[in-house]
């Protein structure tokens, strides 16, 4: 089990799938969130959580104020675990005011691939298996340039151990954070008329 952290939804537990997933810890999470935060990309925003597992990310955004989350995750035990997640954190919420939260199960390439051009989120998140080759991430990073808001972000979160992110055309490295073993990489659009997000 886990927690959500803070909004409200915060302290609701949460589970976690008993194998297949990394679930990212209390500290990392927050650290994510207080940059989020500071770039004002929390309260309102439509956010896109792939390779979910529990649907922790996509849900203590929920819980802090995002007006859809999308959870994305291929393997079916986990995908059952981050629905009941979502009903939980649902729950806090007076019906008129709840976010929409989804969940997908399908694969992140195949969920990119056809979401089309009309569909735009905010925040993308990835938080891929350790075993994902770097082809794979570079297709699932290629594939949603066309989808990231123009003013938006996008977060990979990787072991220390992996390389940084090959970047595609689109899209520009802004921030690099490590947390023992847990690296952040952040990217934006490469836009030269956008201000960028500060590096703090």
């Amino acid at each position: 089990m886990t927690r959500i952290i803070a909004g409200r939804a915060g302290s609701l537990r949460i589970e976690v799938p008993k194998s297949g997933t990394r679930p990212t810890s209390d500290r990392v999470r927050e650290a994510i969130f207080s940059t989020l935060t500071s770039w004002d990309l929390v309260e309102g925003v439509h956010v896109l959580d792939l390779y979910a597992g529990s649907g922790a990310l996509g849900l203590e955004a929920a819980s802090r104020g995002a007006s859809s989350v999308t959870l994305i995750e291929r393997h079916a035990p986990a995908a059952q675990v981050a629905a009941r997640n979502a009903r939980t954190v649902r729950g806090a919420f007076r019906n008129d005011d709840a976010p929409s939260i989804s969940v997908e199960r399908q694969s992140v390439q195949a969920f990119l691939d056809a979401a089309g051009t009309t569909a735009r989120w905010d925040v993308i998140m990835l938080d891929p298996p350790y075993d994902l080759d770097e082809p794979s991430l570079g297709a699932n990073l290629s594939a949603l340039v066309p989808l990231l808001d123009d003013d938006g972000v996008v977060l990979v979160e990787r072991s220390s151990r992996s390389p940084e992110p090959v970047w595609p055309a689109g899209l520009v490295q802004v921030r690099e954070k490590r947390y023992g073993e847990t690296v952040l990489w952040w990217a934006e659009p490469a836009n030269d008329e956008r201000a960028p997000h500060p590096e703090g």
